[in-house]
C-alpha cells in the first residue's frame, strides 16, 4: 500500500465470562461502600469504591442472597479496592458483600452478585480473511534454528511462522487495553544461543510517548516488559530501516538499541537497564515543548539507523564466546548526525562501544548529481548486514539511498566493505528515483548469495528483487511487477537454512520465493495470518441479505464482505476508493448500499460518494456531490477519518462531512438527498462541535421508521469545554430538533469523535444509544428523554477531564440479534469498563449487567468500529488485526 502512514484501529478480541451489576451500596459509621462484582473467564473480579473513613474491609461470599451462611474469603487493608475471587467455580453464580469497619463499628456495601465464566474455547474467535492488508516493514529470521521467523507490522503487532500449517500466529494479542500504542512494533531482537527468547520494541510514533521492550522466553506466548526511556516510531516514516534493536551473539545479555532521538543505548542485563552509550554522543532531541527537534523532521526522524556487529553467526557450528563482541559498527542518520554535530554516517567501535571512530564512505555516495538529482544527497544506510565469514576476509554489504523509505526514492547504491576499503558500486538503484530497500547475504566470498530489494518501482514490470550469486559481480532480476509485488521492497531476507528460499515485504504482506536460483522464478504470498487491515467502520445488514457486513478500510477502501473465510471481491471497482469512510444500507431493501470515501489516485481521481442497488456486483457515482466534496482541487476532501453516512431508505441519506483540517470546504453541516444524489440540500444542523482534531456528526437512520434518523455531536474533543448534544430528525433528515432532555444537558460531557458512539435498536423504533467514552445513555421515544447508564464507568473514577482516565468506561456500542431468552428485544455490545475491569461486554437486559466476552489473552491493545450480527445471536464483528468475529 503507497499511504505512508495508517491510523492504527484500536482492537480486543473476544471470549466467555460472567455477569456483571451496577453498584451496590451500603453506608453507615459515616461512610459508604459501593461494590460491583464481575465474572470473567478465570474469576470473579471485586471492586468498590469507599466514601468516608474505614479502618478495615472484609470480603464474603455466599451462593445466594442470602447473608446468613456467609463466609469471609479475604480481610484486606482500608486501602484495597479490588479482590480477585480466583475459587470461584466455573459456571456457579455467587453474592457478596465488603464488610466495613469505621470508628462507629462495623457496617456492609450491598451484595453484588456475579457468575464465574469459563474458558472460551480455543479458535472461538477468528479473523474474516483478507490476507496481509497492510504494511509488515520487516522479517527476522533466527540465524541457528531452522523455521524460526517472525514478522514486525505497522500497525497490528507481530506474528511469529508456523511452519508446520504454512500461516503466521499473532503474538501480541493479549496486549492491553492502554498497550495499543505499543502494537506499531519498530524493532525484534532474537538471542542467537537461545530460540525460545525473543524481544519487541513497540511505540507507534515519536511524539507519542516513550516506547517499551517486550522480553518473551516462549517465542512470544507470554511477555513481560520494561518501560524504554526513549520514543520508538514502528508506523513513522523510517519505519523499515534496519532492526534497531540488536542481541550481541557472544553475549546474548549485551543489547543496543540504535534510537531515531536518544542517540545509541546499551543494555547489559537483557534489556532491563538502559544506558546513552555516551561515547558516540550525548545529544537527545527534544520531542516535546513549543519548537521540538523532532518537528523539523516532520515529527519522524531517524536517528541512528542500525547496529551491527562484527560477528560471524552461521547456521551451524555457531558458538557463542562469553566475552561482549568489541567490533561493532553503527550507522547514522542525516537529521541527528547534523543535530549531534557528528562528522561522519558511519561509526565504528573496537571496544565495545566505549569509543567511536569515524568510517569515511564512497564518496560518490556524497557527491553524485545528474540532470534528475541536481544536488548531492545527504544519505541514508537502510541496510547493512555482514556475511557468515568466520575469519578475516569477512565483508558487510550495505545500502546508501537517498530517503528513508517506505519505498525509499533514489539515487541509490550497494557496496560492499571490508573493514578497510570499499568495493566499486555492485549495484545501483534501476534509475535515479528509485531506491534500494532491504538487502540478505548468505554464505561467504566469492560465492556469497546476495538479494537486494528495489525501491519506490511502482508501475508494469518494475524491478523489485535483484540476485546474485557470486558476491555481486552480476546479477537476475527475480522479482519484478507481474510476478511479485512491487514498491515497498524495504526488507529483503535470505532463508539462512536455503539459499534458494528468500522472503520480501510490500505494503501488503510478505512474498516468498522457493526457487532463487531458477530460470524461471515463481513467487508466493505467504499472508495467513497476517491480517492488519486499518478498519474504519463497519455495518451489518438485516437477515436476508446477500452479504455478512460491510467495512470501509485505509487503503482498500469501502468493500462488501459475503464469505468470512475468503478475501472480498465485491468493491466499487474501478470506483474504489483509497480510503472507505461511511457506509450504510437501506434496511428495508439491503441490497442498496452507498458509500463515501477518498479518491486512490490511480482509477478514480474524482469520485467520493458512490453507491450499488444490487449488493454491491455494480456501482455508480452520485449524479452530484454536497458542496463540502466538490470537483477539482478538493476531490479528496470529501471524508476525513470521521466522514459517514445514514441511509433511510433506498436514495434517502444523510452524508456528514469532517471537519478535518484539510477540508477548507466543509464547516461539518450535514446534507440530505432524497432523489439518490441527484440533489443535495443542507440540513438545519449547526456545525458540530471544532477542535486542532477533526470531528464530525455521528450518523443513524432509524431501522424501523424511513423518515427518522438521528445526529450526535460528541462535543469535538476532551478538551473542548462543549458538551455533546443529540438531534432527532422525523422528516428523513430536513430538519432536526435537538434534545433538551436535562440527563443529557447535564451528564454527556465532551468527547472526541472516535471515543464516542451513536447505534440504534434495529428492531425497535426509536430506541437509541450512544456513548461519551465514560458511560451509556439511552432513550426508548427517540431522543426525546434518556437515561444514563451506570453499570460502567471511567477509570480512574476522579480522572482529569483534559488528560482523559486510563480506561474508559464506553467507547463503543452496538445492537443485534438477541440470545434465546433474554428480556430485552437486542443483544448490546459495549466496549469499556465494568467493575474496573475493560473489555468487551454483552447485555441481555438493557444495560441492566454485562457479561464479558473476551479474556485476557485477546485484548488487541483496545477496539476499533463494532457492528453486531443480525443474523447469528451472540455474535460481533470488531475492528482489530483487520476484522475479527466469534463463533
Amino acid at each position: 500500500m503507497k499511504s505512508p502512514h495508517k491510523i492504527a484501529s484500536l482492537v480486543l478480541a473476544l471470549g466467555v465470562a460472567g455477569l456483571a451489576q451496577a453498584q451496590s451500596c451500603g453506608s453507615g459509621g459515616g461512610a459508604t461502600v459501593c461494590l460491583t462484582a464481575t465474572g470473567n473467564a478465570s474469576n470473579i473480579q471485586l471492586g468498590w469504591t469507599v466514601q468516608g473513613a474505614v479502618s478495615g474491609l472484609q470480603v464474603y461470599r455466599n451462593t445466594s442472597s442470602d447473608p446468613n451462611g456467609r463466609q469471609r474469603i479475604a480481610q484486606l487493608a482500608s486501602s484495597v479496592r479490588s479482590y480477585a475471587d480466583a475459587t470461584a467455580a466455573a459456571g456457579s453464580h455467587y453474592w457478596y458483600w465488603v464488610k466495613f469497619t469505621t470508628a462507629a463499628g462495623s457496617y456492609n456495601s450491598g451484595a453484588a452478585d456475579a457468575q464465574a465464566g469459563t474458558a472460551p474455547p480455543a479458535g472461538s474467535w477468528a479473523n474474516v480473511k483478507f490476507g496481509g492488508g497492510g504494511y509488515v516493514p520487516g522479517l527476522i529470521y533466527h540465524p541457528t534454528v531452522p523455521n524460526v521467523l517472525y514478522a514486525r507490522t505497522d500497525v497490528a503487532g507481530a506474528y511469529r511462522w508456523d511452519n508446520t500449517n504454512s500461516k503466521w500466529i499473532p503474538i501480541t494479542d493479549m496486549f492491553g487495553f492502554t498497550e495499543g500504542r505499543f502494537q506499531g512494533v519498530e524493532s525484534i531482537a532474537l538471542d542467537p544461543t537461545d530460540a525460545n527468547k525473543v524481544y519487541l520494541v513497540g511505540g507507534s510514533y515519536v511524539n507519542g510517548g516513550n516506547a517499551r521492550l517486550y522480553k518473551s522466553s516462549n517465542r512470544g506466548d507470554t511477555w513481560t516488559y520494561v518501560d524504554l526511556p526513549f520514543p520508538a516510531g514502528g508506523n513513522n516514516a523510517g519505519r523499515a530501516i534496519g532492526e534497531r534493536l540488536m542481541v550481541d551473539p557472544n553475549k546474548p545479555s549485551v543489547l543496543f538499541y540504535a534510537s531515531r532521538t536518544q542517540g545509541l543505548w546499551k543494555s547489559a542485563d537483557s534489556g532491563s537497564t538502559w544506558n546513552q552509550v555516551t561515547g558516540l554522543s550525548t545529544y537527545k532531541m527534544t520531542t516535546s515543548g513549543s519548537n521540538p527537534d523532532i518537528a523539523q523532521f516532520g515529527n519522524s526522524p531517524i536517528g541512528i539507523e542500525g547496529v551491527v556487529f562484527d560477528t560471524a553467526v552461521p547456521p551451524t557450528g555457531f558458538v557463542s564466546s562469553g566475552t561482549p563482541t568489541q567490533t561493532l559498527y553503527v550507522s547514522v542518520a542525516p537529521d541527528y548526525k547534523g543535530l549531534a554535530g557528528l562528522s561522519h554516517y558511519l561509526y565504528k567501535s573496537t571496544d565495545g562501544g566505549a569509543t567511536w571512530t569515524g568510517v569515511a564512505i564512497p564518496s560518490l555516495v556524497t557527491t553524485y548529481t545528474d540532470a534528475s538529482q541536481t544536488t548531492p544527497i545527504k544519505p541514508h544506510i537502510p541496510h547493512f548486514v555482514r556475511d557468515m565469514d568466520t575469519g578475516a576476509s569477512r565483508k558487510f554489504y550495505v545500502v546508501f539511498t537517498k530517503d528513508t523509505g517506505p519505498g525509499a526514492g533514489g539515487p541509490a547504491w550497494l557496496y560492499s566493505f571490508d573493514g578497510t576499503n570499499w568495493s566499486a558500486p555492485l549495484k545501483t538503484g534501476p534509475w535515479t528515483a528509485a531506491g534500494l530497500g532491504g538487502v540478505s547475504v548468505y554464505g561467504s566470498g566469492a560465492t556469497t548469495r546476495i538479494a537486494l530489494g528495489a525501491t519506490n518501482t511502482w508501475y508494469g514490470a518494475s524491478p523489485a528483487i535483484f540476485y546474485s550469486k557470486n558476491a555481486g559481480t552480476s546479477w537476475t532480476t527475480i522479482g519484478y511487477g507481474g510476478i511479485t509485488s512491487i514498491g515497498w521492497m524495504d526488507d529483503v531476507e535470505i532463508d539462512p537454512f536455503n539459499p534458494d528460499h528468500v522472503l520480501h515485504v510490500h505494503g501488503g504482506g510478505v512474498e516468498s520465493i522457493a526457487n532463487a536460483s531458477a530460470a524461471t522464478p515463481s513467487w508466493t504470498p505467504i499472508v495467513d495470518g497476517i491480517e492488519e487491515l486499518a478498519t474504519r467502520t463497519l455495518m451489518t445488514p438485516p437477515a436476508g441479505a446477500s452479504y455478512r457486513f460491510l467495512a470501509g478500510y485505509w487503503d482498500v477502501g469501502t468493500q462488501v464482505h459475503t464469505d468470512l473465510n475468503t478475501k472480498p471481491t465485491t468493491n466499487p471497482g474501478n470506483l474504489t476508493f483509497g480510503n472507505g469512510n461511511g457506509v450504510d444500507m437501506a434496511w428495508e431493501n439491503p441490497a442498496y448500499i452507498a458509500a463515501i470515501g477518498n479518491t486512490n489516485g490511480g482509477s478514480n481521481l474524482s469520485t467520493v460518494g458512490v453507491y450499488s442497488t444490487n449488493s454491491g456486483a455494480t456501482w455508480s457515482a452520485f449524479p452530484s456531490r454536497p458542496p463540502f466534496a466538490p470537483a477539482g482541487a478538493n476531490i479528496d476532501q470529501g471524508g476525513g477519518t470521521e466522514a459517514n453516512i445514514a441511509v433511510m431508505a433506498q436514495g434517502r441519506l444523510v452524508w456528514a462531512p469532517s471537519t478535518y483540517s484539510g477540508n477548507t470546504t466543509s464547516n461539518g453541516v450535514p446534507y440530505y438527498t432524497n432523489d439518490n444524489g441527484a440533489t443535495w440540500t443542507a440540513t438545519n444542523l449547526p456545525p458540530p462541535t471544532q477542535t486542532s482534531i477533526g470531528s464530525a456528526y455521528h450518523l443513524a437512520a432509524d431501522r424501523k421508521n424511513p423518515n427518522k434518523v438521528y445526529a450526535y455531536d460528541s462535543g469535538g474533543a476532551r478538551w473542548s469545554n462543549t458538551n455533546g448534544s443529540f438531534y432527532y430528525s422525523f422528516d428523513g433528515g430536513k430538519t432536526f430538533t435537538k434534545s433538551t432532555d436535562p440527563t443529557l444537558a447535564s451528564g454527556l460531557s465532551f468527547q472526541s469523535y472516535l471515543s464516542s458512539w451513536l447505534a440504534v435498536n434495529p428492531y425497535v423504533e426509536g430506541d437509541v444509544w450512544l456513548t461519551n467514552g465514560h458511560n451509556v445513555f439511552h432513550s426508548t421515544n427517540s431522543g426525546l428523554t434518556w437515561t444514563k447508564l451506570t453499570t460502567m464507568s471511567s477509570v480512574p473514577a476522579n480522572f482529569n477531564q483534559y488528560q482523559g482516565p486510563t480506561l474508559q468506561g464506553a467507547s463503543r456500542v452496538a445492537l443485534g440479534k438477541p440470545m434465546p431468552g433474554s428480556s430485552y428485544s437486542a443483544a448490546v455490545y459495549l466496549v469499556g469498563t465494568v467493575g474496573g475491569v475493560a473489555g468487551i461486554f454483552r447485555s441481555d437486559n438493557a444495560g441492566a449487567s454485562w457479561v464479558r466476552i473476551n479474556d485476557d489473552a485477546h485484548q488487541w491493545g483496545g477496539i476499533g468500529a463494532l457492528a453486531a450480527d443480525n443474523v447469528v445471536a451472540g455474535r460481533v464483528y470488531l475492528a482489530g488485526r483487520g476484522v475479527l468475529y466469534n463463533y
